[in-house]
């Protein structure tokens, strides 16, 4: 299948009835329309790829650099800018609209988003662990215990501690496409993907699609 993407903004979930009456959980998402703002080539950069605008957004918003980044490209500003890796560069040309009809029912996607952030939160909220005894006495109920013996006398990296959690980068692959809407702009893909509502996401054709 031909890499193409595509980005939108979550809606929220809701969920539709197929041909055999079954309910199926889907998660609505606004994609597109997105604009054509830069081609990049093997030749030039080293890889093929376009660059999506996605949600117009005021010029006196924007800084000098990318006012002329949209000018070049005989555009309007845009919100959000994203690069999507493509099969066929010669098939798009700068100022072309994507809209949610590159897509068809029952195709595969990965979905790309940020997850929602949780502040800073204990091992048990970050990473399942179980608490201690709740009983008088015990002094571990929700810390995170001994890290071990004096050995290096440092902490490894990586290790699950408490910290910040969520808000990070999370792709949900093989995502199956339900129903797509050109007329309202709007993508029914089964199942959830990361993010609050009206968060940004990167629809993309899955890697792993079978």
């Amino acid at each position: 299948m031909p890499k193409k993407g595509i980005l939108g903004r979550k809606l929220g979930m809701t969920q539709i009835f197929n041909e055999e009456g079954h309910a199926v959980p889907v998660t609505v998402i606004e994609a597109g329309p997105c604009v054509v703002i830069q081609k990049k080539t093997t030749a030039v950069d080293g890889y093929d790829a376009v660059q999506l605008g996605f949600i117009p957004k005021k010029e006196k918003a924007v800084n000098k650099p990318l006012r002329g980044h949209f000018a070049k490209a005989g555009v309007k500003p845009f919100k959000y800018l994203r690069e999507f890796r493509v099969d066929n560069i010669d098939e798009y040309e700068v100022g072309q609209e994507i809209k949610v009809d590159i897509f068809n029912p029952g195709e595969k996607v990965d979905v790309v988003g940020t997850s929602k952030g949780k502040g800073f939160a204990g091992g048990i909220k970050r990473h399942g662990f179980h608490r201690g005894p709740m009983s008088h006495g015990s002094k571990y109920h929700r810390r995170p215990g001994a890290l071990g013996a004096k050995g290096p006398a440092r902490v490894f990296k990586g290790r699950k501690l408490p910290g910040r959690a969520g808000g990070e980068r999370v792709t949900v692959q093989n995502l199956e496409v339900v129903k797509t809407d050109p007329e309202k702009n709007l993508l029914l893909v089964k199942g959830a993907v990361p993010g609050p509502k009206k968060g940004l996401v990167m629809i993309k054709s899955a890697v792993k699609a079978t």
